[in-house]
């Protein structure tokens, strides 16, 4: 399965052998301090993938994941991303899809939210480049920085004020009104 996979081998790095000298207490720069520099030793010959870490078993572990869809006027996602610090939802649903369905700054679309197939929100929120298009609480939808489609209250936590949460059993329909 892992040459299916466009991979030849997978292994765990051990972390004891295969660290920055003086990074043992710090446990937030992984990526500087045991993948780069493992990545750095292997490429320079200094240790073999052996030396790296144990070989793990051939298999891919498939994560569930729905690609946006544009289906019948209606657009369905998931909820990929909760922005923490401004209680924001990021979907999965990008620019490109977004625009297939003829929206333009100011219109009213219809909004579902979904946990495990189980209503979670349901309302209507205008389209928006800026929060300040909306009154104070009022929700929005708006294109977040990674030009994905993403729902707010202005001057609130839309995730927090709804019980609205991130994973794959978070599911959206977004449709114009």
């Amino acid at each position: 399965m892992y040459f299916a996979a466009g991979i030849a081998t997978a292994g765990e790095i051990d972390e004891a052998v295969n660290r920055r000298k003086g990074s043992e207490k710090s446990y937030t720069f992984h990526g500087r301090d045991v993948y780069a520099y493992t990545a750095a030793r292997l490429a320079a010959g200094k240790i073999t993938y052996e030396e790296a870490g144990k070989l793990l078993p051939n298999e891919v572990v498939s994560i569930p994941y729905q690609k946006a869809i544009l289906e019948n006027k209606k657009i369905k996602g998931t909820i990929a991303i909760l922005d923490l610090q401004y209680g924001n939802i990021w979907t999965n649903i990008d620019a490109d899809i977004f625009k297939q369905l003829n929206v333009k700054v100011g219109d009213n679309l219809h909004v579902v939210i979904y946990k495990n197939r189980i209503k979670k929100y349901e309302g209507n929120m205008p389209y928006a480049e800026t929060f300040g298009a909306v009154t104070k609480n009022r929700p929005l939808l708006y294109l977040n920085s990674l030009l994905q489609v993403s729902y707010a209250l202005n001057m609130g936590r839309f995730s927090t004020v709804h019980k609205i949460y991130s994973g794959s059993e978070w599911t959206v329909e977004v449709m114009k009104k």
